[in-house]
């Protein structure tokens, strides 16, 4: 793995080098919603990742109900994590996305681990996920975290029981 992993919570400190990492190494339908912008990471796409993340500065009990985190590895930042809240009492859904330099390297994991504690003493009691078949790093991740996983289709959901399985430091 490079170097020890971390979380820290996406602010205007660390937008910008998260923007870095997406526009370098990510596609902006992998890190993102879609938005109507011309193709690629054009001017007006870079300014609605912004937005998007900024939106969520306000955490749990802000008006989208999310925390993101940038993910940190030896100090520089390879990509995003959040939580969001569901309408479930104590469940939290998830999703990540690496810089492509970042993966293959246990850091998904690890920042994995890092948002299962997070959730935890959130007073989560449940964390969930969806993915699709085919993505088989996301389904190792949730695999090795303890996920019960559930086919749909194409569709894969993953769902983590904080109470039953303590996230591991």
């Amino acid at each position: 793995m490079a170097g020890t992993v971390r979380l820290e919570p996406v602010d205007e400190r660390n937008l910008e080098p998260l923007l870095s990492v997406a526009a370098a190494e990510a596609e902006p339908g992998d890190v993102m919603p879609p938005v109507e912008a011309p193709a690629g990471w054009s001017l007006a796409r870079r300014e609605a990742f912004r937005e998007y993340h900024r939106a969520s500065f306000g955490g749990l009990t802000g008006p989208t109900r999310t925390q993101m985190y940038a993910i940190l590895a030896g100090g520089e930042v390879v990509g995003m994590v959040r939580m969001t809240r569901r309408d479930e009492p104590g469940t939290v859904e998830t999703g990540m996305w690496l810089g492509r330099s970042a993966r293959g390297q246990g850091i998904g994991g690890a920042a994995l681990r890092e948002l299962l504690n997070e959730a935890a003493a959130a007073g989560m009691h449940a964390v969930v996920a969806e993915t699709t078949r085919d993505n088989a790093g996301a389904l190792s991740v949730l695999e090795k975290s303890g996920a019960k996983l559930r086919e749909d289709g194409e569709k894969v959901r993953a769902e983590i029981c904080l109470d039953s399985t303590p996230p591991a430091r």
